[in-house]
């Protein structure tokens, strides 16, 4: 741990007072299981944490910064800055799953790479923080971190063709959407999912992603542009 605590205080000024805690942030429930702790050792309660506190600084700091946007829009904003593949994304920038502490399997299935194991370390990082420096100290990494992107419009530009495809459903009425898993593709550690979206149970659109949210994503897209060929 002695590596990380010097390139956060090199990249961003954090120093923690309570090194177990940090190292708790860093620590995968493999690990745990592997070496047989206690299961409140792992980060998954951090995780917990973080994501309430990510949410609310997000949340906070769109309200500020679009006063024209409605709720919709700002949640939409909020959905796509903290969905699994952005987070995933801010722990890689950081350096993060380097430090990340893995049982022997899970390394060797490629998990220092899985996309929701860096997701959960992001938020687990800020979930120790907000316990060790508090809520001040969180907003100051996030600002940081991730509102730079978020002001480069990286964000605001993101569709979410789920909820796209629903409201466009849903104009004719009351109607059932469905999401399916029907392959998946590749070794563990670069898997691919293809999912189909399902409208009253008629097969409307397929997509293929590296994750089955972006996988499901893509299946609404489709399913949209299916939609619009018709229209």
């Amino acid at each position: 741990m002695l590596k990380l605590q010097e390139k956060l205080k090199n990249d961003y000024g954090l120093v923690f007072s309570d090194e177990e805690l940090l190292k708790t942030a860093f620590t995968h429930s493999s690990y745990t299981n592997e070496e047989r702790l206690p299961k409140v050792a792992n980060n998954e309660r951090l995780e917990f944490l973080g994501d309430v506190a990510l949410s609310l600084v997000i949340s906070d700091y769109l309200y500020r910064t679009y006063p024209e946007k409605l709720e919709g829009e700002l949640s939409k904003m909020r959905s796509s800055i903290v969905r699994t593949e952005s987070l995933a994304n801010f722990s890689r920038r950081c350096g993060f799953g380097e430090f990340l502490r893995l049982g022997h399997g899970e390394e060797k299935m490629g998990g220092r790479n899985r996309e929701t194991t860096l997701e959960n370390l992001f938020e687990a990082f800020l979930g120790a923080l907000f316990i060790d420096q508090g809520m001040d100290e969180v907003r100051r990494f996030i600002y940081r971190v991730v509102v730079p992107h978020v002001k480069a419009d990286d964000y605001v530009k993101v569709v979410d063709y789920k909820t796209e495809l629903q409201e466009i459903l849903q104009m004719g009425g009351e109607t059932t959407i469905t999401y399916k898993i029907l392959e998946e593709e590749g070794p563990a550690h670069d898997r691919s999912f293809v999912a189909a979206v399902y409208n009253n149970g008629k097969e409307l659109g397929r997509g293929i992603g590296k994750s089955k949210k972006v996988a499901e994503q893509k299946a609404a897209e489709d399913a949209i542009k299916g939609q619009n060929h018709v229209s």
